[in-house]
């Protein structure tokens, strides 16, 4: 053999080495190929569970305000026939407000109607301020629409009237 022969034997590729390149680039073609179709899967699963939560919760809080509504048909029903018994009527209006503002706040969303509490642009939306002596500037003294709930989970703030320096 002379030195030529020699190169030429190890520039060229056994024929099985090709054919082992290709069998693993087929399986690693096929794993990619299911891991798609595996990441695709769990995606819509998860959608779908997420919907089937998201009507569970639904229905959850619109269980809770069927009663309310149930005391509301009660009181207008009390309302027509009694049509003078404004005190008994405002009593179970008041009652069924309370109930309300009881299920807010099992849900998470607590009433706010403080006055006399610093003003928090946080908790607090000024609509309006008055000039008072009798408290510091800056200090919540009428609340015209309650606020719900609190950091994070916030409704709403109160829409409240502020105070200021008197001149």
């Amino acid at each position: 053999m002379n030195g030529h022969e020699d190169r030429t034997d190890q520039a060229e590729a056994p024929p099985d080495a090709s054919a082992e390149t290709d069998a693993k680039l087929a399986e690693l073609e096929d794993r990619w190929l299911r891991s798609v179709a595996e990441l695709d899967n769990v995606r819509k699963r998860i959608a779908r569970d997420a919907e089937r939560l998201r009507a569970e919760e639904r229905d959850r809080v619109a269980a809770e305000w069927l009663p309310i509504l149930d005391n509301l048909e009660l009181a207008l029903g009390h309302a027509t026939a009694q049509e003078g018994d404004a005190r008994a009527i405002a009593e179970g209006v008041r009652a069924v407000r309370d109930q309300a503002l009881a299920v807010l706040s099992r849900l998470g969303y607590a009433r706010h109607d403080e006055s006399d509490v610093p003003f928090d642009p946080v908790h607090h939306e000024a609509v309006a301020t008055v000039a008072r002596d009798d408290v510091a500037p800056g200090t919540v003294v009428q609340v015209v629409r309650p606020g719900y709930g609190d950091g994070q989970r916030q409704l709403r703030p109160a829409v409240v009237v502020v105070s200021k320096k008197a001149e």
